[in-house]
Order: structure tokens, then C-alpha cells, then sequence
């Protein structure tokens, strides 16, 4: 029963250790925390929704840039699972980390997809961070069709962190299935390291390779972002194409931890808000 500014400064401080400045936000994540509490922009649910962004986005970069969709359901015991193909993945659309993926129909876990879909759907996901473009995301489960690049098992993900429409840096993502075996790494847009880094993630070993579609991500990017104070957008490259992963407005809720800890200022140099703010 807290208002969403109350709530905000109280997580804030509470998964920073920090007192949050709402008056004069500095920092990236005190400025997403202002967008959080003052920008509900009602375009941004669909653009959450991971059923409805499909749509979204097909107008802005064509439907063949879109992983295709296999069917969507309000409840698990409506799926038909004799209609999908052999490998498909299952995803809530109002959250994050609802994902079931299934590389072999023969050795599925139904039971174990049940339990972790169900789960998920009854989760009160806008009320866990007081996130607002997920508040009014109606919970369904979504199948598509499962995606593998060339001989990899796991798809890298090419986020962008755009700022009224420009790409500024990009972090790149491998097997995040998997926390414990994952990684990350932030890159500048000449494909260099950046000097910063998150802590909740290992980070990646080596320099991944360049997409060869790259200049088109980037030009995807800044389509989806205009006009949008800061927006993350997520791309794949599959055999050669690029593909619509989703859209995020507030990365780990606001709150994420860079390394070193100043990397927060200077990418929220970046994110300007102060027009809003008047």
C-alpha cells in the first residue's frame, strides 16, 4: 500500500546501501529510479509485453526480424503439446527469467515446465520493483520457435543502451540460462572493452567476435529509442540475421552494480532527464 516513490527510496537504499536522491538524480540508476517513478508513458506496456513488443517492433524493423511465434495461452494445460515442433522455448510474457527452453521433445520435463511456468505467471512481477511499463502486462505464456546459430547452443544476446536515440555502449551476453555460468561484458561501440563492468555477472574472458550485422543493429537501435530517455535493446545475430530479442527501460530494476562504482556517474551523464524534471 506504498506509494511507488515511498517504495522506490526504501528498496533503493535497501539493495544499495545508499540513500536515493529523487530531487536531483545524478548517478544511471538514480535517473532510471526517477523514470521509474515520474515517466509512464503508456506505449511502453506493449513494448515490455514480450507478445505484444513482437508487433511493436515488426513496425519499426519488418516482420522478418521477428523470432517467430508458435502459439500463446492464458494457462499451462491449455498448450497442446503434441502441436509443437521438437524444440520450441516457453516464456512468460510479463516478466523476467520465466523461460523454458526445450532442445528435445523426447527428454522434455513437462512436469518441471508446469511447476516453473506456473510459478511465474502468478508472479505480481510490477510489484516486486515498482517497475511501471510491466503493471498492466497481462501474464500469458508464449511459445516460439526455438533459435540456434550455427553449432552454438546458446544465443548471444547484443544489448544496446541507447539515450534519446543514440546507442552509447552495448553489453554482450553469453548462456544466461544459466547464472552461475554466465557472462558479461560491457563494450564500447568500436567493439573495445569499456572500463566498467557489473559484479553480479563473470566477465567475459576474451573479446567476442564482431556481428557481421552489426551497422544494422546498430541503425535497429536507434530506431526503437528515439525520443525515449534511455532504453536497452536487445538483439540477436542468427545465422547471418538479426532478430528482435526485447525491450528493457530499467536494467537490474535500477540498481545495477557497476565496477568501478564511479562508471555509475558517468553513464548517467548520459542519460538526460532534466527536461522532464522542469
Amino acid at each position: 500500500h506504498m506509494s511507488d516513490e515511498a517504495f522506490t527510496l526504501r528498496e533503493y537504499r535497501y539493495r544499495t546501501g545508499k540513500p536515493l536522491n529523487l530531487k536531483n538524480p545524478q548517478t544511471f540508476n538514480e535517473k532510471l529510479q526517477w523514470l521509474k517513478v515520474h515517466d509512464h508513458n503508456p506505449e511502453y506496456t506493449k513494448m515490455v509485453d514480450k507478445y505484444a513488443a513482437k508487433q511493436y517492433a515488426a513496425e519499426k524493423i519488418g516482420a522478418d526480424h521477428i523470432i517467430p511465434t508458435l502459439g500463446v495461452w492464458s494457462t499451462f494445460d491449455e498448450i497442446d503439446f503434441d502441436a509443437l515442433p521438437e524444440q520450441f522455448v516457453l516464456k512468460c510474457t510479463h516478466d523476467s527469467g520465466g523461460l523454458v527452453i526445450c532442445r528435445d521433445k523426447t527428454q522434455f520435463d513437462k512436469a518441471a515446465a508446469r511447476r516453473k511456468i506456473e510459478k511465474y505467471l502468478k508472479r505480481k512481477y510490477f510489484y516486486e520493483h515498482r517497475e511501471w511499463p510491466y503493471k498492466d502486462v497481462q501474464p500469458q505464456i508464449l511459445a516460439e520457435q526455438y533459435m540456434q546459430d550455427g553449432d552454438q547452443k546458446s544465443l548471444v544476446d547484443y544489448k544496446f543502451y541507447c539515450f534519446n536515440g543514440v546507442p552509447r555502449y552495448l553489453y554482450v551476453s553469453r548462456g544466461l540460462e544459466n547464472h552461475a555460468t554466465a557472462q558479461i561484458g560491457f563494450l564500447n561501440l568500436d567493439w573495445t572493452f569499456a572500463p566498467f563492468s557489473r559484479t553480479d555477472y563473470r566477465p567475459l574472458s576474451e573479446l567476442p567476435p564482431k556481428p557481421q550485422r552489426y551497422e544494422e543493429m546498430l541503425e535497429f537501435a536507434r530506431k526503437f529509442s528515439e525520443g525515449i530517455p534511455f532504453l536497452r535493446v536487445d538483439l540477436y545475430e542468427i545465422n547471418g540475421k538479426v532478430y528482435f530479442g526485447e525491450l528493457t527501460f530499467t536494467p537490474c530494476a535500477g540498481a545495477m552494480p557497476f565496477d568501478p562504482p564511479q562508471a555509475d556517474l558517468e553513464v548517467g551523464r548520459l542519460l538526460d532527464i532534466s527536461g522532464r524534471m522542469q
